[in-house]
């Protein structure tokens, strides 16, 4: 999930930069155009088929993944960038919230101890979240309540997208497979908003803008394809701890690339983000050695 993260961030100075020349719509378009090429040519090398026998599934992961890509490339087009991004790392938090609801009505008295070690995790989420308030201060100003509530709907339909990688993993679909139909949809997605607001003018393909494209486009291949492991190895709370990460990553970048300064404030938060990713990491791992030692008739992974 780091690797993830790490990509992302890394996507999203490049996105800052060609957004400056390709509208939203275009770079979800050639975001999806360089994925599909990619997983199809990785797909090759490792002799995997792309057909699959649960194409409904992929069609509700890649829809509802398309749905919160686009929503958040609407909110970070209409809000700050720091109040867009807060707004789409809740994600973690209704990720949370689902596995909560979940073991709580759905659990056993077998899995008691199971789910006491789930717990602090549950925690470990909620600080990381602190600390990305801390780190990212989002504000919203008045008429932007469409744009905040189209932002909050990013999140909270990311989360159905992570929980449906999941439920993939255990039909058995290989990553590359998954992130493929993903990808494809997000080529659908793109051309449809690129008929709705038409295309950037020639001259930006003269200039080395597009070459933006590019790296945005391997970038979130490699994080998708990270971010689809982590969810699918089954570690779900800790592959959403780690995953606020990205804001470290992000607000390094801003200082490093764009000179922006952090605030002791925002160093505050990041030391919560790291805090809350190894208290998972070091939790989760507790968690598989009790399991080890006491195995139980699991949905486990579920976690």
């Amino acid at each position: 999930m780091l690797t993830a993260s790490l990509a992302f961030a890394t996507m999203g100075v490049c996105v800052k930069f060609g957004s400056q020349h390709f509208s939203s719509g275009e770079l979800v378009f050639y975001r999806g155009i360089v994925g599909v090429v990619c997983m199809f040519v990785w797909a090759r090398r490792l002799k995997i088929s792309l057909k699959t026998k649960v194409p409904l599934m992929h069609l509700w992961r890649t829809t509802v993944g398309a749905i919160s890509l686009s929503a958040w490339f609407y909110a970070l087009a209409h809000l700050s960038i720091a109040t867009a991004m807060t707004l789409n790392y809740m994600s973690s938090i209704w990720l949370t919230a689902f596995i909560a609801f979940g073991a709580l009505f759905f659990g056993h008295n077998k899995q008691t101890q199971h789910h006491g070690l789930q717990a602090p995790l549950v925690f470990a989420v909620l600080v990381g979240f602190v600390g990305v308030m801390l780190v990212l201060r989002p504000a919203f100003e008045q008429g932007q309540e469409l744009a905040g509530f189209i932002g909050l709907l990013s999140g909270f339909v990311a989360a159905f997208a992570y929980l449906q990688v999941t439920a993939l993993a255990r039909k058995g679909e290989p990553e590359v497979r998954t992130v493929f139909y993903f990808a494809l949809g997000t080529v659908v997605i793109g051309l449809f908003s690129m008929g709705l607001t038409g295309t950037s003018p020639w001259p930006s393909w003269e200039s080395k803008a597009a070459l933006w494209l590019v790296p945005i486009g391997l970038l979130a291949s490699v994080g998708q394809v990270c971010m689809t492991r982590a969810y699918s190895s089954g570690q779900t709370l800790l592959a959403a701890s780690l995953q606020y990460m990205g804001i470290v990553f992000s607000a390094l970048f801003g200082l490093l690339l764009f000179s922006e300064q952090i605030p002791a404030m925002a160093w505050l938060g990041m030391a919560l983000i790291i805090t809350s990713g190894i208290g998972a990491t070091i939790l989760r791992s507790r968690a598989m050695q009790s399991a080890s030692a006491q195995p139980v008739s699991t949905p486990a992974e579920e976690f």
